[in-house]
């Protein structure tokens, strides 16, 4: 068996030494060589026609199996591995091939059986033995439910907005029901005001596994916001999630969790919330998902009670290594009579991309946009409410240190408003330092 090992290590040096020469001789030669260069796929191909001819034969089923599970093709791997070790029940690199393809179609405890035979076979290297049984302790913990997790990040940022409190720009407006009385003047907060601000955001979110296939997570989000001219619209924000994710046998994520928010003004209590976030994911191939979730959330207005409502959601979101998209929709209901104009129906959609441009900068931008169709008439403008706001994004990620970025970026908001109390424009320009661990 040792003899084995030295005889495949040769082998593995003479075909990367002499890949031409390689190409030209026996097929079997010739896949060894790209597979010794790293060329899994193309050593596939050339073994993949000879297999109905030359199947049983172990070195063969043995370069076949090693390119297939290299290539993303475990399923043909295990069947050609399998073909070695009817013949050569004590080959250990194939065994521990076999055990790898099986890891890679999600069979962690045939992986594990077989890389425990693998380990314990003494004429195996110290070296090989080692990596193997670090693979092994890797699938205990799998088989355990994985390591516990916490991660979290810390971002602070300063910049100017061109529109602090979301409002119009327009200093008179006139309203149906005292019109008699001629344009109403705004002053204060009613009209839009510009100043710098200071931004800082945290969090923290950590899981541990309960079951093999099934985790509990939680999450602390906060957000504090400062202007430095004035605070009637300084915010102070906090979410609390908890829940509990189950990991299906192909691999698709189902979660529910519970949500509590606050959002204070001023330093006084402006909203609170209380919900639920059911959710299932899609593994896609590179690393994609697709979510589909619903949401439903009790929303309380501290010191606007007609405002107090139900806001049910449903959203689908892809998400790829560099780009993502969704689309969703939902009601919003006041509980209480006479405040129908506060209710409202919606559809939304966003788009984004992270693009890299080098190992330590990358290009970010997003672009949304909402419709919200208010019910009844405004009791102020005698007329129904249409909304449609417009979000973009650009900025940049720029690595300082591992961990560590600093994160300059524009946004504007467009809120097109059939009331033109509501109809705004806002610009913000800021640069962020954030830190991850």
């Amino acid at each position: 068996m040792r003899r084995s090992w030295m005889v495949a290590v040769a082998t593995g040096l003479l075909a990367a030494a002499a890949p031409v020469f390689a190409q030209g001789a026996d097929p079997l030669v010739a896949a060894r060589a790209a597979q010794a260069a790293g060329q899994a796929g193309r050593a596939y191909e050339l073994l993949a026609p000879l297999a109905d001819d030359r199947a049983g034969d172990p070195a063969f089923d043995y370069a076949l199996g090693l390119a297939a599970v290299d290539s993303g093709r475990p399923s043909e791997a295990i069947v050609a591995l399998q073909r070695v070790l009817a013949v050569q029940p004590n080959n250990g690199p194939a065994r521990a091939e076999l055990a790898r393809a099986y890891a890679a179609i999600g069979d962690i405890d045939t992986a594990r059986a077989e890389f425990d035979t693998v380990v314990g076979d003494p004429s195996i290297p110290d070296p090989v033995r080692q990596r193997f049984t670090r693979l092994v302790r890797d699938f205990d913990r799998q088989i355990a439910g994985g390591a516990d997790e916490l991660t979290g990040f810390l971002d602070v940022e300063g910049g100017w907005d061109s529109n602090i409190n979301a409002a119009t720009d327009q200093t008179s407006i006139l309203l149906p029901a005292f019109a008699f009385l001629g344009p109403a003047a705004l002053t204060g907060p009613a009209v839009e005001r510009d100043e710098p601000f200071v931004q800082v955001q945290g969090g923290l979110s950590g899981s541990t596994a309960v079951g093999r296939q099934t985790r509990v997570f939680g999450s602390v989000l906060g957000n504090w916001r400062d202007h430095l001219r004035s605070s009637f619209v300084d915010q102070l924000s906090g979410i609390v999630t908890a829940g509990v994710a189950h990991t299906l046998a192909n691999r698709d994520v189902l979660s529910l969790a519970g949500q509590a928010q606050v959002f204070l003004l001023d330093g006084d209590g402006y909203q609170s919330s209380v919900g639920a976030v059911g959710r299932y994911t899609k593994r896609l191939t590179d690393g994609a998902a697709l979510s589909l979730s619903a949401q439903y959330y009790r929303l309380n207005y501290d010191n606007q009670p007609l405002r107090d409502a139900d806001r049910f959601a449903g959203s689908v979101v892809y998400t790829g290594r560099t780009v993502y998209a969704g689309a969703g929709g939902g009601r919003e209901d006041t509980r209480r009579a006479g405040a129908d104009h506060f209710s409202f129906t919606f559809v939304n959609g966003q788009v984004g991309a992270e693009v890299p441009v080098s190992a330590r900068l990358a290009v970010q931008g997003g672009a949304g946009v909402e419709y919200r169709d208010h019910d009844g008439a405004d009791p102020l403008f005698l007329a129904g409410r249409e909304d449609v706001r417009l979000d973009l994004s650009l900025g940049l990620r720029v690595v300082l240190a591992d961990h560590v970025s600093v994160r300059p970026r524009v946004t504007y908001t467009r809120n097109e408003s059939s009331l033109a109390l509501y109809d705004y424009d806002r610009w913000t320009a800021g640069v962020g330092l954030r830190f991850e661990f």
